[in-house]
């Protein structure tokens, strides 16, 4: 069974991801990299964070030890977001990222995501040899050949630079609410967009250890909507819990999703002549009316699986520029090497001062199709594509919609469920055939 899902490795804290299975992973994963490294003769380095959960800590603390028992020098950042992470682990040229979170998911499940050098997600195959190496018989390094774990308190102000280093044009006469999720972004996501010019207003950037994206964040979006209409604030602005995504609020209170987002960036970085390939990479979850509107701007789109990193995957074998997921993953290679919720924002937050539109009138560029999804839970997810019952329930579904919608289900790559999504010409009959195949899959997977 794969120990990695589609963004590392992820599950309840100290049931399924335990300090021992985190002092494994982190043992195997220092193998592998560093044995692969060009330049055997200096002390492999990694950077290690979290995000704001309690469970972090004691995570946190058996990573240190089986890096460092490995032999590999280890900076602890503290609590930062992920991009964060893999930014640091490109700047200061370390072997190895380790961020410990579990981003959107529920508080008391937690997470590892490996960073490979470069700051790029690793690929399957590296995951594959890292599981392999587990619970081998090794050597152990003694005296000066054990590592050193050493606190890094120039982390978030190096981060903080290289965000701001994005912003061409300042936020000024810009008024923002920006909910941290309670979580890695509470300090660096309002200081990011203060600095930026933006009068800012932070909700939900009081971590205690247990209430990150407790009715919070990207996954809750009332109460951003709420703050926004209160305050009169021009754009709210919302992140998880480990700031890799980013979704907004528009002053009227309207929803701006990751492919709103992703077609108002499109749209601009064309206009800027920094589309590569005049392409956007996004997902198969993406919205029928994503794929209209870049059609109607003239812009190519390759869809790849669900997960950003296999967004990233087909930006680097092909050059392109941008890309992204509707859950509020973007990716700008020319800025970062991987999507970070609080460099999109500011990426956003630049569009509406330059066109001088509000973010309403920008995201009207995108009319989106009534989208359906159902998320089935407790269902043998591994066996859903060898039922041709539900393939018989899906083309016929397929049929009913022709032009006008579309169907998909998949297995969820982080959590025990199949979701089932539908995009028709209207709500009631994409609710009708999304219970209708939900039906099927409880049935047949249950």
């Amino acid at each position: 069974m794969a120990l990695f899902g589609t963004d590392g490795i992820r599950g309840l804290a100290n049931f399924d991801l335990t300090a021992e299975l985190a002092l494994d992973v982190s043992v195997a994963a220092a193998h592998v990299l560093v044995e692969s490294s060009s330049n055997r003769d200096h002390r492999p380095t990694a950077i290690v964070g979290q995000d704001s959960r309690a469970s972090g800590e004691f995570l946190e603390a058996a990573v240190v030890a089986g890096l460092t028992s490995a032999g590999i020098n280890v900076f602890r950042v503290g609590v930062l977001p992920t991009p964060a992470i893999a930014h640091l682990v490109a700047e200061s040229h370390a072997d190895l990222g380790v961020m410990i979170s579990a981003s959107h998911n529920p508080m008391p499940d937690n997470g590892i995501k490996l960073f490979a050098r470069g700051g790029g997600k690793l690929d399957d195959a590296i995951e594959a040899r890292i599981q392999a190496r587990m619970g081998e018989e090794w050597k152990r390094p003694t005296g000066r050949g054990v590592g050193r774990a050493i606190i890094d308190d120039t982390a978030t102000e190096r981060y903080l630079t290289h965000l701001l280093a994005s912003v061409e044009t300042p936020l000024k006469d810009l008024k923002i609410v920006v909910d941290c999720a309670n979580g890695a972004a509470s300090n660096t996501a309002p200081e990011a967009y203060r600095r930026a010019g933006a009068e800012v207003i932070a909700i939900f950037n009081q971590p205690d250890g247990w209430n990150i994206n407790e009715d919070c964040g990207s996954t809750h979006l009332q109460q951003l909507r709420a703050a926004v209409l209160k305050e009169g604030a021009d754009i709210g602005i919302a992140h998880d819990g480990d700031a890799d995504r980013c979704l907004a609020i528009d002053a009227t209170g309207n929803e701006i999703d990751g492919d709103h987002i992703l077609t108002i960036l499109a749209r601009g970085f064309k206009a800027r002549g920094k589309l590569k390939g005049n392409t956007v990479v996004a997902t198969v979850m993406s919205n029928l009316g994503f794929m209209h509107a870049m059609r109607d701007a003239g812009i190519d789109v390759v869809t790849v699986p669900v997960g950003d990193r296999y967004v990233l995957e087909n930006m680097i074998a092909n050059g392109y520029s941008l890309g992204g997921e509707q859950s509020g993953h973007v990716i700008m290679r020319d800025l970062a090497n991987t999507g970070d919720g609080i460099l999109t924002a500011l990426q956003l937050l630049q569009e509406v001062v330059r066109t001088g539109k509000t973010l309403q009138e920008l995201a009207a560029t995108m009319v989106r199709f009534p989208q359906v999804l159902i998320n089935i839970k407790d269902v043998k997810k591994e066996n859903l594509h060898q039922s041709t019952v539900i393939s018989a329930a899906v083309q016929k579904a397929n049929e009913t919609l022709g032009d006008s919608g579309r169907v998909l289900l998949r297995a969820s790559g982080t959590e025990s469920l199949v979701r089932v999504m539908v995009e028709a010409a209207s709500d009631s009959l994409a609710q009708e055939i999304a219970r209708s195949l939900a039906d099927v899959v409880k049935t047949e997977l249950g």
